[in-house]
């Protein structure tokens, strides 16, 4: 007879609940299981995240050490392990997955513009070096990977109530959208409401308030509209 996984701890066969964990085949003598006796169960490194299998479209789930996951729910649940890939850009902290990235994916990973310039940092005196969208970077090479971006401020048209107004930095506030708008500074009798179209892939529509700053790129549509104070 085979002998039970560990963790089944039952009395009758009938009482387990099955889950698969990197594919293989364990049974588990409670409705409930946490991540941390998932790890447990395959003596997993510290150094990796556990995930549960969800079915596509959807993303797979992060499962931390106190999280519970039921395993009387429809279906056999499936677990895996990722390695975790550490990077910085701008001197943030991110992880990632797979071994490989590219200048495209550390730019939306980091919600900069993909017109911005990518470097990947390199010991003096060397030369840093220059990350095209379309460059792949092995990041399973020895120590972290610190990658660092410049804005490039060339002049573009937005659309502002309706005209064509020049503009050269990768991003307005509201303020200067009511600026724009209005030739001037608001008027303190006047609040306004500003919406925007066709922006880029970090803020494509959406509404803007007081304080707020949101990306812009080419043709960008932009509607202030003042509405009396009561």
């Amino acid at each position: 007879m085979k002998d039970t996984e560990k963790g089944a701890d039952l009395t009758t066969a009938s009482k387990s609940l099955p889950l698969i964990i990197e594919g293989k085949n364990f049974d588990w003598g409670k409705q409930y299981i946490t991540g941390r006796e998932v790890r447990d169960l395959v003596n997993a490194s510290e150094e990796v995240e556990l995930f549960l299998a969800i079915k596509k479209p959807w993303e797979d789930e992060l499962i931390l050490d106190e999280d519970r996951v039921d395993l009387a729910r429809p279906g056999i649940e499936k677990f895996f392990f990722k390695d975790i890939l550490l990077l910085t850009i701008n001197d943030k902290k991110y992880k990632w997955y797979e071994q490989y990235i590219t200048g495209k994916q550390l730019k939306e990973l980091a919600q900069i513009s993909l017109e911005d310039v990518l470097y990947l940092s390199i010991k003096k005196p060397w030369k840093d070096e220059l990350i095209d969208n379309e460059t792949s970077v092995d990041l399973a090479r020895p120590g972290i990977e610190h990658f660092f971006s410049k804005q490039v401020d060339r002049e573009i048209m937005i659309i502002v109530n309706g005209k064509l107004k020049s503009w050269n930095k990768r991003k307005i506030s509201f303020e200067e959208v009511i600026s724009l708008a209005e030739g001037n500074a608001s008027s303190e009798q006047k609040a306004y409401t500003v919406t925007y179209l066709k922006g880029p892939k970090q803020n494509s529509e959406g509404e803007m308030a007081k304080g707020d700053i949101v990306f812009v790129t080419d043709k960008m549509i932009f509607n202030a509209t003042p509405t009396d104070k009561s």
